[in-house]
């Protein structure tokens, strides 16, 4: 996985007041914390931050005025109209360290034909990694998979290195039979413009 640079600042202005004048300035308040230390309370770059975390689990390399640490998101804070960011906690990390994250599951192929469902029981994958070596997405193979079908979290192929932080057996997939519901829809309809018909006539 590759790092992210992001120049970050020190905060000392606290309270809503504040953080909307940081986010004026296309600015995102936050705090890293971990490693037993204090909470350090940054002032990040609104939109560096905003591309950074479209990469889940992305590894941010903060210069944080001339102080370099080793950070990964843990919580992120969006506007629910507007989408900005509001706020973000970030993890401190050390190269090696093993960490806990969720790593999102992504599905390819085509189930059996019969118009089946896949429902994704867990979207992401709870594992413990090393900090810079987090997997960004595992993908599964659902290819022919019939109604009744699951994929577990042993099912899925780990990296060197990466261990599962959940039980082998928890459901990460399973395909449902087809519903047959909107056939009897279809025939309601029918029997209603069959009435209607009816009372013109």
């Amino acid at each position: 996985m590759s790092e992210v640079k992001i120049s970050a600042e020190l905060r000392s202005e606290f309270g809503k007041g504040a953080a909307r004048r940081i986010r004026r300035e296309d600015k995102v308040p936050g705090v890293l914390y971990g490693h037993g230390s204090d909470p350090v309370h940054l002032t990040l770059p609104g939109h560096d931050l905003l591309l950074a975390l479209r990469t889940p689990n992305v590894l941010l390399a903060l210069d944080i005025e001339g102080k370099r640490e080793l950070a990964i998101p843990k919580a992120a804070q969006r506007d629910p109209l507007k989408g900005f960011l509001e706020h973000v906690d970030l993890l401190l990390v050390k190269r090696g360290e093993k960490v806990t994250v969720e790593v999102p599951v992504q599905a390819e192929g085509d189930l059996a034909p019969g118009g089946n469902l896949l429902e994704h029981v867990l979207n992401a994958l709870p594992v413990e990694a090393e900090a810079t070596h987090i997997p960004e997405s595992f993908t599964v193979s659902v290819e022919g998979l019939e109604a009744g079908a699951s994929v577990h979290a042993k099912d899925i192929k780990l990296p060197k290195g990466v261990t599962l932080a959940v039980e082998e057996d928890a459901v990460v997939l399973q395909v449902l039979a087809a519903q047959a519901e909107e056939p009897a829809a279809e025939a309601e309809e029918g029997e209603a413009a069959a009435a209607a018909e009816g009372a013109e006539a």
